[in-house]
């Protein structure tokens, strides 16, 4: 019997955009009043409630092809940064210096497996449920998401080297910060907007949401684990073992024979940032970090710059490789103080890739000419994650151009007003989770619903604060599923993954989450919490 072929994740794509050009056709056209807000110092365009009116349809026809044009246009932002960061990391790869740190670091966690402690644990299991833990804990607080698309070029390869797959390594930072902007502690895009828009005091109830949070984060961890553990166990049982052979081509079986060597266009480079460093030392001796509505003026850059100086020197010493592991420190402790004090998004990230993966290059004394091939080589070699970002926005255009998305957000609101307290949570929460695949941006969701949202919890008698849980739960998990993600899509396109096999492989997992949800829901209507 023939084997059916599983589509193209991009046949996927353009059927999705099909079927969403058929709803336009069939759901009435509509659309919403809407009025701006200024919510925590920031102008959102938001709902005018009972405003709601039907407007002649707009059926999609021939426009999905146009929407595929547009919707490059409109995710061009990440497309790019894709395309950057993919440039920086081959020249990065290049030199090696990704390889020598982890065969270094796999040499260090054998060691520990002598000792008795880690052997019972499993090195293995600690240093994925640390790495989780780190990115669930920057997802929480400053809503990691793009920026996990950068990290999946690191962790990918080592979590092949550590004899799992790809996605153990997506696993290890873009599911771990999906469970933390579910949990949301400090998350200014999504708790922050959402109790805005619903009037209440900024970051209010986080006793609850840490306890969420914390129990998110134990079933997540722990459901990674076990299908880490079976991947290393019986390999050929990972979906995407065929997949993975891209990564284990490019694995560091020749590290032992690099030769070790440090060139003086390193030590440049070296005296070169530290300048610069220096510079911005006293040009900005102090910096206002924000974590959630607490902040905090600290002299960050000052004492990146001693240490930079400090692990630069000795990592120059050790060879070139390290000195170049050592930038790509940096690159991501300034991308945290960027993201924490001066507000930097994708173009910023970006940047910082592109000057960490040039220095890099000069480091390693490549000329002018290799360091563009390099770039324009990785370009190419991510190229296709970049064109799937593109075309999936395609599928917001469709809708949008339909004017559907309004009337679906009606139907659904108007369906849930004859419900008691627990379902009509839970209504709230399945809404926001289904209306994540339409409006994928957590803020522009927060900003489109909770205006309605917490005027229909008033009536129903419901606290709002437990309508702003139902709405970061139902925006928070679905992000690891949506079609309509950006984010997704390009981690997916790095890492090598087909949509197909992810979907089957997430999504007795999302299940599992959802039901949790829906569980953790429950005290905010039983439960006289604090701030509820």
């Amino acid at each position: 019997m023939k084997k059916r072929k599983i589509p193209h994740t991009y046949v996927i794509v353009f059927f999705i955009i099909v079927i969403s050009a058929f709803l336009t056709w069939v759901v009435p056209g509509g659309e919403f009043q809407r009025e701006v807000k200024v919510v925590n110092g920031v102008e959102r365009e938001i709902i005018v409630n009972n405003s709601f009116q039907y407007t002649e349809n707009n059926p999609q026809s021939w426009e999905i092809f146009s929407a595929l044009f547009n919707g490059f246009v409109n995710t061009s932002n990440i497309i790019v940064f894709i395309l950057m960061i993919g440039g920086a990391f081959w020249i990065m790869n290049d030199s090696k210096a990704i390889d020598v740190g982890i065969y270094s670091f796999l040499r260090f966690t054998k060691k520990l497996e002598k000792l008795k402690f880690f052997k019972i644990l499993g090195v293995d299991n600690i240093i994925i449920t640390l790495i989780m833990l780190m990115f669930s804990v920057f997802g929480a607080i400053f809503g990691m998401s793009e920026e996990t698309i950068a990290f999946v070029i690191i962790f990918v390869p080592l979590a092949i080297s550590m004899g799992y797959d790809s996605i153990v390594g997506v696993s290890m930072c873009f599911v771990a910060a999906g469970l933390g902007f579910a949990g949301a502690l400090l998350n200014p895009f999504t708790i922050g907007i959402a109790q805005g828009l619903a009037d209440l005091q900024l970051f209010s109830g986080i006793e609850y949401r840490l306890f969420m949070w914390c129990i998110i984060n134990i079933v997540g961890i722990i459901y990674i684990l076990r299908y880490a553990n079976k991947v290393k166990r019986y390999p050929k049982s990972s979906l995407v073992y065929e997949d993975d052979e891209y990564w284990r081509k490019r694995g560091n079986a020749h590290v032992e024979s690099i030769n070790y060597y440090t060139p003086k266009m390193a030590w440049m480079v070296y005296f070169f940032i530290l300048a610069v460093l220096i510079v911005y030392s006293i040009l900005m001796p102090a910096s206002e970090l924000s974590v959630g509505n607490t902040s905090g003026v600290i002299p960050i850059i000052p004492m990146l710059t001693v240490f930079y100086a400090i692990t630069g020197f000795f990592s120059l010493l050790k060879s070139v490789h390290f000195y170049v592991l050592n930038i790509l420190l940096f690159t991501i402790l300034f991308l945290i103080v960027g993201v924490m004090g001066y507000d930097w998004y994708v173009m910023e990230i970006a940047t910082i890739f592109l000057a960490m993966g040039v220095f890099a290059g000069i480091a390693m004394s490549n000329s002018a000419n290799k360091i563009v091939n390099l770039f324009l080589t990785g370009a190419k070699d991510i190229m296709s994650a970049a064109v799937i970002v593109g075309l999936a926005g395609g599928i917001i255009v469709v809708l949008e151009d339909g004017n559907i998305i309004d009337t679906v957000l009606y139907y659904i609101s108007k369906s849930m007003a004859d419900f008691g307290d627990i379902a009509s949570v839970s209504m709230m929460y399945i809404f926001q989770a289904i209306l994540n695949i339409i409006i994928p941006s957590g803020s522009g969701k927060a900003a489109l619903t909770m205006p309605m949202m917490s005027q229909f919890s008033d009536l129903i008698g419901v606290s709002r604060q437990a309508t702003v849980v139902a709405f970061q739960l139902g925006d928070g998990f679905t992000n690891m599923i949506t079609p309509t993600s950006g984010v997704l899509i390009g981690v997916l396109g790095v890492a090598r993954i087909p949509f197909e096999k992810w979907i089957k492989w997430i999504t007795p997992f999302m299940i599992i989450l959802l039901i949790l949800g829906l569980i953790l829901l429950i005290p905010t209507v039983t439960i006289d919490l604090n701030g509820f």
